[in-house]
């Protein structure tokens, strides 16, 4: 999912497999006045890996679990380069809608950083097959996405990936992000990562109030 050469391999590898059902199940009805009862293993055999695929395409419920990330956002931010410096702030504009038959989320965002236009655009699924949220994020402040997995709790209504991004001071560095859905109108995301200590501190907070 997180790159096009895994997308067009899953297509060509979806596209295989239909056809192989449909060749097999073709066989086994042409061989149906020999071994008839072959022929139906192969029918119900194509059924279910048919039925498989059309589950793992289709949004469900774990989708709809990201329903109240859609719409226009005014967003603000801030950030801490270490626990104990001076936040910085900054704030724009975020649009979220469905794409892709409802399939993913598609973030853009606008506004300022560091005093410099800011653009960004992410995505946010969740995969039928290994069960959890999967994102994934870019913008006009790198070169390098910025990748997580994670897992939502319903009873504290938080969606909480882990994943690693590119830190040009220090290179790799793993993260921990948390979106809490506040209410109809609010929520929030933070990103939390370890000091040079090691201890976990939030490294940034993005407050979001709907516009639209």
């Amino acid at each position: 999912m997180m790159n096009r050469w895994s997308s067009c391999r899953r297509i060509v590898m979806m596209v295989a497999v239909v056809h192989l059902c449909l060749a097999s199940a073709g066989y086994a009805a042409g061989n149906h006045d020999q071994a008839g009862s072959y022929g139906q293993s192969m029918d119900a055999a194509t059924q279910a890996m048919m039925a498989k695929w059309q589950a793992y395409a289709s949004p469900n419920d774990n989708h709809k679990v990201l329903d109240p990330l859609v719409g226009t956002w005014n967003h603000v931010l801030t950030w801490w380069m270490t626990p104990d410096s001076q936040p910085e702030m900054a704030q724009g504009t975020t649009e979220t809608q469905w794409v892709l038959g409802g399939r993913f989320l598609r973030h853009a965002a606008t506004g300022t950083s560091m005093g410099q236009p800011f653009e960004g655009m992410g995505l946010t699924g969740f995969d039928n097959g290994k069960q959890t949220y999967q994102t994934i994020w870019m913008d006009n402040m790198g070169t390098g996405m910025v990748l997580g997995e994670g897992t939502y709790d319903p009873g504290t209504k938080t969606l909480t990936d882990r994943g690693r991004f590119t830190d040009p001071m220090i290179g790799q560095r793993s993260y921990r992000g948390v979106i809490t859905f506040v209410d109809d109108v609010h929520y929030r995301y933070e990103m939390y990562v370890a000091d040079k200590h090691g201890k976990e501190f939030r490294m940034m907070e993005i407050v979001y109030t709907r516009t639209n």
